[in-house]
């Protein structure tokens, strides 16, 4: 039997059809783009590594150096188990991923958890929302991130492309610093005799220092490229204490990228990349196969007193040469140096930076908080602090160099600062007295004050949800002026100016570029200069704020901000997870 639709049955089975279409259409749209869950096992072992002739054994991921490469897409969600098998507490922390309301899983000891300890394990689980670009993940505790570090890269979702010409291949180029002698004890012996910890012995590229060191010829990275490809270097600075300017001899590379952040594109021969810092570019390969082999060199840009590891990391890159070529004529072909500017070349330093700029297109905005809340000026630098009684210090008067932030040297609480607040159980673990602006004026970047004695607490500042934030940050001639990559957790801020000497409130502000401003989650104070950045307290949390060379951060360069919960379902820090690390 054959049924026959009336013309008006017909048309009320047409509108429900399309009205189900309708409501199916955002659920559909929404499937394209959600993200799957990716799961990765981080088993944090020890192994034996050998480096410059000298073997010895070292903490990694799963046995490996660098550590595993993470690959997701924006949008999805990683589950990220990790298990402790070595002697350390161990914390693991997703530099530059917002965290958004999932601050249980950013990582840094004693400020979002309690370290995964011996025969422990803990679950990172976050979701990446609105990122895509290159960011890094590393070890956030004590300097075990000296070699527990590797990429993550979170490509564009499905179906988007990058807003520059598609690359024929991606290479993640991974700056890293190696001792011979053990990181811990290292770090454990400077902060047992007040002084400075040993400067390290090499850089390396991928975890291979390259041929300018004893015996590491064979211990090189080498990149081989096709003629006339365009490539896309992820460059991570993995590195401790070593803020490294980055050359490829006879080719120039087009910044795309900052900190995960599309950029204006623009050429450069030579990239400055601070400690915690990631930059995309672009290099497009000779059109034809030259006779010759380029270094790929890294080498520090360092501003301060103190003496510093003053040797160059060198890759390869090389083209790869038709089946025809002969392998022995290889042998042959030279290796052209890339010559990179002078250790403190500042200028250089403060023209490179003013040259990233954010897109500022319709589909990727620049959302600069245009009216302010909160002001804040904070001096970042060096000071001294006594020892304490049972302690004999190498400095005179039994002191000890130290470093803070407003003349206050942060000392780490023994229990994290975010279960405190989260359980309101700050009192005894933190205040939240952080002082706005520094506790006396003085000449910052001129002859220092007489008395550098810095005060120490576990101090920070209080916002609320969805405050607007200035804040400019002032480096200090004290125990000499030094350029300090500033590191903030759970949020992207915007870069509007920076400049050479005392920051003035009159003057300076008119230069803030509130129009494409780079957005970063971490900036170089320019050293005896100064800059001002703004952010959007959009994530409910405690979120660390520090200095990102790893001698400063041990001596204190470092505060917390607390940014209480929204009054929306979706502005409520979410509880903490059944497997979060005790203390």
């Amino acid at each position: 039997m054959v049924s026959v639709l009336t013309s008006s049955a017909l048309f009320k089975t047409l509108l429900f059809l399309s009205l189900c279409s309708v409501w199916l259409l955002p659920d559909l749209a929404l499937a394209k783009h959600a993200g799957i869950t990716r799961h990765y096992k981080f088993n944090i072992k020890m192994q034996n590594v050998t480096r410059l002739c000298q073997t010895k054994s070292i903490v990694t991921v799963n046995g490996q150096f660098p550590g595993p490469r993470i690959i997701a897409r924006e949008g999805d969600r990683l589950l990220i188990k990790g298990v402790n098998h070595v002697q350390y507490n161990v914390t693991i922390h997703w530099h530059g991923i917002r965290q958004l309301r999932s601050g249980w899983a950013d990582g840094p000891a004693y400020v979002t958890q309690c370290p995964i300890q011996t025969g422990q394990s803990y679950v990172y689980n976050f979701t990446i929302t609105g990122q895509r670009g290159t960011l890094f993940w590393h070890a956030h505790i004590s300097w075990l991130r000296a070699t527990l570090y590797g990429p993550i890269v979170i490509l564009p979702k499905r179906h988007a492309s990058y807003p520059f010409p598609q690359p024929f291949k991606e290479f993640p180029i991974v700056f890293g610093e190696w001792w011979k002698a053990d990181t811990e004890t290292i770090i454990n012996q400077a902060m047992a005799t007040g002084g400075a910890p040993n400067i390290s012995d090499a850089f390396t590229i991928n975890g291979l220092p390259g041929p300018s060191y004893n015996c590491s010829a064979k211990e090189t990275f080498k990149l081989k490229v096709k003629p006339g490809k365009t490539y896309l270097l992820r460059l991570v600075n993995a590195a401790l204490n070593d803020e490294l300017f980055f050359r490829v001899a006879n080719h120039t590379l087009t910044v795309v990228e900052a900190d995960a952040v599309y950029v204006k594109p623009f050429k450069t021969d030579i990239v400055l990349i601070t400690p915690g810092q990631t930059t995309n570019v672009l290099l497009k390969a000779k059109s034809k196969t030259p006779n010759a082999k380029f270094a790929m060199s890294a080498r520090p840009y360092a501003t301060g007193p103190a003496t510093f590891d003053n040797t160059t990391a060198i890759g390869i890159l090389e083209y790869k040469k038709s089946a025809s070529a002969s392998s022995s004529n290889n042998m042959n072909i030279p290796l052209l140096k890339a010559k990179l500017p002078q250790f403190n070349d500042s200028t250089y330093a403060m023209k490179f930076n003013q040259k990233i700029r954010s897109l500022a297109t319709r589909k990727f905005p620049v959302k600069v908080p245009k009216k302010v809340d909160r002001r804040f000026f904070f001096t970042v630098g060096l000071g001294i602090l006594p020892c304490s009684k049972n302690q004999t210090c190498q400095g005179p008067n039994n002191v000890r160099p130290a470093a803070g932030i407003n003349n206050v040297s942060f000392v780490q609480p023994n229990t994290a600062l975010l279960q405190a607040h989260f359980f309101n159980r700050s009192k005894g673990v933190y205040t939240t007295n952080f002082p706005t602006n520094p506790p006396f004026k003085f000449n910052y970047t001129g002859t220092p004050p007489k008395n550098i004695m810095l005060d120490s607490g576990t101090k920070l500042v209080s916002l609320n949800y969805n405050t607007s934030v200035e804040l400019v940050m002032q480096d200090t001639s004290i125990l000499g002026a030094e350029s300090h990559p500033l590191h903030l957790h759970g949020f992207n801020f915007f870069v509007l100016a920076q400049g050479i000497g005392n920051f003035d409130p009159k003057r300076d502000p008119a230069k803030f570029n509130l129009v494409d401003p780079a957005e970063r989650n971490t900036v170089g104070v320019p050293s005896g200069g100064w800059v001002a950045i703004r952010f959007l307290a959009d994530n409910p949390g405690v979120w660390f704020m520090h200095c990102h060379l790893e001698v400063h951060t041990s001596w204190g360069l470092k505060m917390a901000w607390v940014v209480n919960d929204g009054k929306g379902p979706k502005q409520k820090l979410m509880p903490p997870p059944a497997d979060l690390p005790k203390c």
